[in-house]
């Protein structure tokens, strides 16, 4: 099963906050998603940790290492039908992305994100909810 995942759940895996085992049991066995930005929106999430001292930069190395190991395909989206959606849904461009990547390959969207699962929702993508 392909399943797109964003940078939320990733990030939730990596730092090993209170989602992190619900993660993991809900991804085994799927084949992992996304757009090339999460590459970015990862660092831009461990840099505001950074800001907040909620991350040292030994720990980000260790993430980094954690990440790579994380079997996700990267896969190009459209930048045009990214701008369309994100106009139609009113969402930003790196959601937009993520919900791009999932319309192109008619998969569900795992996040933690609840903008963005609703966002999912009203362009007609499934959800994969992840128990608390």
């Amino acid at each position: 099963m392909e399943l797109v995942i964003d940078t939320s759940a990733i990030i939730a895996v990596l730092v090993r906050e209170s989602h992190r085992a619900a993660l993991i049991e809900v991804t085994a066995g799927a084949d992992l998603l996304a757009p090339p930005s999460v590459h970015w929106e990862v660092g831009n999430a461990f840099s505001a940790m950074f800001k907040r001292r909620r991350l040292t930069l030994r720990q980000a190395h260790r993430a980094l290492e954690a990440y790579r190991q994380i079997p996700i395909r990267f896969s190009d989206v459209a930048l045009v039908q990214a701008l369309e959606v994100s106009k139609d849904l009113d969402i930003y461009a790196y959601d937009a992305y993520v919900i791009a990547c999932a319309l192109q390959h008619r998969c569900a969207l795992l996040s933690l994100d609840r903008g963005l699962v609703e966002a999912a929702a009203r362009a007609g993508i499934a959800t994969v909810e992840v128990p608390q």
